[in-house]
Formats: C-alpha cells, sequence, structure tokens
C-alpha cells in the first residue's frame, strides 16, 4: 500500500463537521495528534440541537477549533484557510437527501456545486493540495449493471442531489487536471448508525415502531439498498487520508443489498415490535437499488467493511432509545 506522507502534527479541515459522517470522523481524528478545524452553518435541515449534540465531546479538544458558519460564506472561507495551515480538506457539507432535493433544488446547486467550488478555490489560494471529496451512490441514478463499479457511467442521475453530486465529483476532476490537487472521492452508500439524521429511513422506522406508528414502505418491499454502518465509513475515509492518490474514485458501501421488506422485519426483531405498514407509491428520485463494488477500495485502500446489517441495526436501536430518554425534547 502507497502511503501518503504523514508529518507528527497534521492541520485537517472538515466541513460538516457537526452533522451525522463529520462528528463521527471528528470523533476519530481528535484521538490523534491532528489539528482539527471544523466548520458547519448548523442548519434547520433538522433540529440543530441534535448536531449541537454531536459535538459535544469535541470541544474537550484542545487541537480542536469549530467555525459557525456556511461553506457559502466565500469570505469566511478563505479566513479560516488563512488563519489556518491546512495540510488536509475533507469536504462533506453538502444539502444531503434525494426527495427534498426535488422540491428546492436551487438551494442543493448552491451549497453542493458553488460550495464546493469555493472550497477548491480556497485550496487552491493557499497551495493546499489534498482533499477527500464525499459524494455517494446516488450519481449511478438505476444502473441496471450489477454491482455497481466506480468506471460505470454516472451520466444519468434521476434527482437534482444525485446530479449536484456528480457536479462536485467533475469541479474535482478539473482542479485536479489544471492545480494537480491529490483528490479522493468517496461515494457513500447509505450510511446509517448512531447520530443518523432523523429523516432517513432506518432512523424513521426505528422511531415509528418504537412508537407504535406506521411504517411507510415505498413500492411493494422490494427496494434494495447498500445500507453500510458508519464505522466502516469512518475507516474507509481514515484509509483514504493516509493513501497517495493523485485522483481516484472510491465505492464505499458494505456490498450487501437488504430488501425493504427485509430491513423492516430486522428492526422489529431489534426493537421488540409488530411493524404497521402503511404502503405507497415510490417517490420521484428514489433509484430501486443500488450495490457497491468495493474492490478498488479493499485493494488500494485495505477498506473491510466488518458491520452486518442486523448488529449495526441493534446498536442503532440501543443509541436511540438511550438518546430519547436522556434528550427527549430532541429525538
Amino acid at each position: 500500500m502507497r502511503k501518503a506522507k504523514n508529518s507528527k502534527s497534521r492541520t485537517i479541515f472538515v466541513t460538516g463537521g457537526a452533522g451525522f459522517i463529520g462528528s463521527h470522523l471528528i470523533d476519530n481524528l481528535l484521538k490523534k495528534s491532528d489539528n482539527i478545524v471544523s466548520i458547519d452553518n448548523l442548519n434547520e435541515f433538522y433540529n440543530p440541537n441534535i448536531k449541537k449534540l454531536n459535538q459535544v465531546d469535541h470541544y474537550k479538544y484542545k487541537h480542536y477549533e469549530f467555525y459557525e458558519g456556511d461553506i457559502l460564506d466565500e469570505g469566511l472561507v478563505r479566513s479560516i484557510f488563512k488563519k489556518h495551515d491546512i495540510d488536509i480538506v475533507i469536504h462533506l457539507a453538502a444539502m444531503a437527501g434525494v426527495r427534498p432535493s426535488i422540491s428546492n433544488p436551487s438551494i442543493y446547486t448552491e451549497v453542493n456545486i458553488t460550495g464546493t467550488r469555493i472550497i477548491l478555490d480556497a485550496m487552491v489560494e493557499s497551495n493546499v493540495e489534498r482533499l477527500i471529496f464525499s459524494s455517494s451512490s446516488a450519481v449511478y441514478g438505476n444502473n441496471k449493471k450489477i454491482p455497481f463499479s466506480e468506471d460505470d457511467s454516472v451520466d444519468r442521475p434521476i434527482s437534482p442531489y444525485a446530479a449536484t453530486k456528480k457536479m462536485g465529483e467533475l469541479l474535482c476532476h478539473t482542479y485536479h487536471h489544471i492545480y494537480e490537487l491529490n483528490i479522493s472521492l468517496l461515494r457513500f452508500f447509505t450510511v446509517y448508525g448512531p447520530r443518523q439524521r432523523p429523516e432517513m429511513a432506518i432512523h424513521q422506522f426505528v422511531r415509528n415502531a418504537l412508537n407504535g406508528e406506521p411504517i411507510i414502505v415505498f413500492g411493494d418491499g422490494s427496494t434494495a439498498r447498500d445500507y453500510t454502518y458508519i464505522d466502516d465509513i469512518i475507516d474507509g475515509i481514515i484509509q483514504s487520508i493516509e493513501f497517495d492518490d493523485r485522483y481516484m474514485i472510491y465505492n464505499l458501501g458494505n456490498s450487501e443489498p437488504i430488501k425493504l421488506s427485509n430491513l423492516i422485519l430486522i428492526i422489529a426483531e431489534a426493537t421488540g415490535t409488530d411493524p404497521i405498514f402503511e404502503y405507497q407509491e415510490i417517490p420521484q428520485g428514489d433509484v430501486l437499488q443500488t450495490y457497491a463494488d468495493i474492490n478498488r477500495a479493499k485493494n488500494n485502500l485495505g477498506y473491510d467493511p466488518k458491520t452486518g446489517i442486523r448488529d449495526g441495526i441493534s446498536k442503532f436501536v440501543k443509541w436511540y432509545i438511550s438518546m430519547k430518554n436522556t434528550y427527549e425534547d430532541v429525538y
């Protein structure tokens, strides 16, 4: 394995650092000797108090600095790069979610495209060469080839969210080509686990099951997702930091798609409930299946997902019940 150059203490800039994936990543990074700088606008896409809880432990570390602000604030972003001698950028900040992108595509294009361009420009201006960019399995659309490979065409996204993620990838390639930035593009496959956003399926299903409310099933339950536990995603990000890519795309998934109907049965078992089903049509923009070919990530990065769906759901349910009991007004 070809390792990236590693000094005793680096400065890593994480965008979207108070979110689901970002906060877990920072938990991990802060245990090392790296200096961590983070930005998040704590917007109201979901309860901002959840993001504040996500980052409570971060403030215990002296080598952590947080900026509450927006990546669209070009002056703020440039000032952060000027103040800190940044070595690596991990760009996680984005407007997420397929369905809301259909009703409000303008904010998605602003944040996910313009915001990414602002980060890239600041990197060039400050001579920062290393970027980890978070993309999504959504870029594959309804890809007919299974499993999805990084070399498959992603020219037919079916939601504005997916289109903006592909555009982010294209911007990254352009800046790599012009400025020789060292960029790893990580396509995440349906990440779940503690701190998962409350509108995502597993979080919703667990909440509804425990509250005796109906679980909404889109279609006949045969759609499938490659659910990937948060710890495995974080391992993949950390491994990509340490690998010296010039420009490379990686799928980070579990490579074991689960049908929606089976997922609900696993949740019912973990929660000890009898699910109530409410069937609805599949929303526009939703893909029928995701399935990651992870051979490139295994071979290059040593990526090796370890958490199966039953174990992951069990961990999520225990976390959710604990948080619900402690922070009832938030969860």
